[in-house]
């Protein structure tokens, strides 16, 4: 009986087998196969060999990688992004080494100005030139710690810089696909932020772990733990650097109940995270959104997008995409999370059977931030929805497929 590892390589051929416009029988004709053997691969009916695997990579035009469910690796390659990643692990596994004698201390003024521009470029969806930027500005900050080392603002001021280009290279890791690199630098802001002095820093790195872990486990009642320790630590001081951080983690507990199939708790979680954006709203109503501080944005708006992916992850398909049409982002959003909010609103599309609503959302995704469209994993997952709702797949619905690695 096939697991359910190789009902996903299955799923995978047919959707790499659309893409090519291939019909079974010129797939079978190709890899040299029967034209039975693979129907019942592809229908998750029996296991496929390893020759037979090869063969029909081969014939696809693919990597074995691709039919297990990682094309990141061949799509980073492409975009010479691959090349990025061995300098900054090796930039974070030196980052407790003493400098060299003569080694240039950067003033933390000029720290915080680079820090801010790699977060800016984080918000616009530029990964290469981020982690292009990143080795250099991880051993500077590295550097930076052990110069300021006496108790003081200097040295708190030093930890921060280092805690959120660390949390900026899992960010960037996370996004593309190098969960190693990611778990890697969050251990690096684990160590960082406790030693800046600003609470919120440490709730910050929690929540950003608590994404991680969810995604890497599947075990979301892990990430539910790390938020609820978050928020136990971080008092509400009415503070809108506080209530940003603080109505973040709520959302993500909402959404995070929401996976473990927790409504009640989700539905909680969301209460509390209203209730907050309402006192934020009257407290800091000059901001756009309210309450966008540490990069994260909080605000009525952002609870209606934690309505909308709380019921997608109840399934409730419909009212994800009424909860969607109704948002108005500001033009002001960064697009980062405008593509992400159109990402998620195709997925809602694709399962309501508004197919070409769905594919015209993720056309906008590209245009708005193509990298973190391309390597998005429900990008990829709402392209197979659509490969499979058809049996020959239209030429605009395949090149967006090929061109996010599909």
């Amino acid at each position: 009986m096939p697991d359910q590892k190789e009902r996903h390589i299955g799923a995978r051929i047919r959707e790499l087998r659309a893409i090519r416009d291939f019909s079974l029988t010129e797939l079978c004709r190709l890899a040299h196969v029967s034209t039975s053997q693979l129907s019942r691969v592809e229908n998750g009916e029996r296991p496929a060999s390893p020759s037979v695997l090869a063969s029909v990579a081969r014939a696809l035009g693919v990597t074995l990688s691709v039919l297990h469910g990682q094309p990141y690796i061949h799509m980073l390659q492409k975009d010479q992004l691959d090349r990025l990643l061995a300098p900054i692990s090796s930039a974070l596994d030196a980052w407790d080494i003493p400098p060299e004698d003569g080694t240039p201390v950067r003033s933390l003024d000029d720290l915080a100005m680079r820090t801010g521009h790699i977060a800016a470029l984080r918000a616009q969806g530029e990964f290469g030139d981020v982690a292009e930027a990143l080795p250099e500005l991880i051993a500077d900050t590295a550097v930076a710690v052990q110069r300021y080392s006496a108790p003081g603002r200097d040295r708190e001021r030093a930890h921060n810089m280092q805690s959120e280009v660390a949390r900026t290279t899992a960010i960037i890791a996370y996004r593309l696909g190098f969960m190693e690199l990611a778990r890697l630098a969050l251990a690096r802001m684990a160590m960082a932020a406790p030693q800046s002095g600003d609470p919120r820093q440490v709730a910050v790195e929690r929540y950003e772990r608590a994404v991680i872990t969810h995604a890497e486990t599947s075990r979301p009642d892990r990430g539910v733990a790390l938020i609820k320790q978050a928020l136990r630590d971080l008092h509400d001081d009415g503070d809108a650097s506080t209530m940003a951080v603080r109505g973040t983690l709520l959302l993500r507990a909402s959404a995070l109940s929401a996976v473990q199939r927790d409504h009640s708790a989700a539905e909680d979680w969301l209460g509390q995270a209203s209730e907050l954006a309402e006192a934020g709203a009257a407290l800091d109503a000059a901001a756009e959104p309210p309450g966008e501080r540490y990069a994260l944005a909080f605000g009525d708006l952002n609870v209606a997008l934690g309505r909308l992916d709380v019921a997608m992850y109840k399934d409730d398909h419909e009212e994800a995409l009424r909860v969607a049409t109704t948002v108005r982002l500001p033009d002001s959003y960064q697009p980062t999370r405008v593509a992400g909010f159109l990402i998620r609103k195709a997925s809602a599309e694709a399962w309501t059977a508004h197919n070409e609503d769905a594919l015209e959302s993720l056309e906008q995704a590209r245009q708005t931030a193509p990298q973190l469209t391309r390597y998005h994993p429900d990008v990829h997952e709402t392209v197979g929805t659509l490969l499979r709702a058809r049996k020959r797949a239209p030429d605009k619905l395949r090149e967006f497929a090929a061109w996010s690695g599909v």
